[in-house]
């Protein structure tokens, strides 16, 4: 099965088969790249690459990790005034609208483009420019706020390809509770074109209540997450695991917890900058 829209299932009989599937040789859905194309925040690349961090800051801005950050804005307003520079009155009716009736996706534009499907392949393959011209282009050409990270890629994204689309800088609600969650989340929220030039590996150690090291290692625009120290660092950070995830909810700055010596860092300071960057 192929396409946007795909249920698993398992049928259990007790027959004997005649013949067994076969993997295909090649993917029909990176051929394709209808999704990419329509893409507002670029999450789906032509080769594959798939952002989730950036698909869910827009798409499920109404859902809890959007939800949060709209509490957040509510919060830290002075006033009904203050309130209404931050959040327009089509977010705040958005918002209402997905709490009593569920949520609103901002984009489905994967699912609304492709072509898989008994409905749909047919006049796709008949005619494939009026198929783009009918169902892309106005995907593509639509005026919209895309909600993004300051800094990711998606930002980026939407500047360069859609620029007449509206940009709003947003946090998506998202916390690691824990050094293992961090860890487990890194490969999620890597922005890789932010990366893009750095070849260096990382240790950490964290102590505290969360005993844990970690080897994390970015070249050619990937990222790869180890448990344990594994072969030699560019770079060591030492961190009390309170601090760091401190510093990661933005409830304190890596420069007070390394005045405190909460956070320490041995090797260059700007692989850590270099480091940050690639998370949005």
């Amino acid at each position: 099965m192929f396409g946007s829209f795909a249920l698993l299932d398992t049928v259990l009989i007790d027959a004997e088969l005649d013949e067994y599937g076969r993997p295909l040789e090649y993917n029909p859905c990176l051929d394709c790249k209808l999704c990419s194309i329509a893409c507002p925040t670029g999450a789906l690349e032509p080769d594959g690459f798939y952002n989730p961090v950036n698909c869910l800051t827009h798409t499920y801005r109404e859902l809890l990790g959007g939800f949060t950050n709209w509490v957040e804005d509510i919060v830290e307003s002075k006033s009904a005034v203050d309130y209404r520079t931050r959040v327009s009155d089509a977010e705040t009716v958005s918002m209402w609208q997905s709490l009593a009736s569920g949520p609103c996706y901002k984009s489905v534009y994967c699912m609304a483009v492709c072509p898989a499907g008994e409905d749909v392949i047919p006049q796709f393959l008949a005619d494939r420019k009026k198929y783009i011209q009918e169902v892309v282009m106005p995907l593509q050409e639509k005026e919209e706020t895309i909600y993004v990270l300051p800094g990711s890629d998606a930002e980026n994204h939407v500047l360069t390809t859609f620029p007449h689309k509206k940009i709003k800088r947003v946090g998506n609600g998202i916390r690691p509770p824990s050094i293992k969650s961090f860890l487990r989340s890194m490969p999620i929220a890597f922005q890789r074109h932010k990366s893009e030039g750095l070849d260096a590996t990382y240790h950490f150690t964290f102590g505290g209540n969360e005993s844990v090291t970690a080897t994390v290692i970015i070249r050619d625009k990937t990222i790869t997450v180890k448990n344990g120290h594994e072969g030699g660092a560019d770079i060591c950070i030492q961190a009390d695991s309170k601090a760091w995830l401190r510093f990661l909810h933005k409830n304190s700055t890596i420069i007070r917890e390394m005045i405190f010596r909460k956070i320490q860092v041995k090797g260059p300071i700007e692989l850590l900058k270099a480091f940050g960057k690639c998370f949005a």
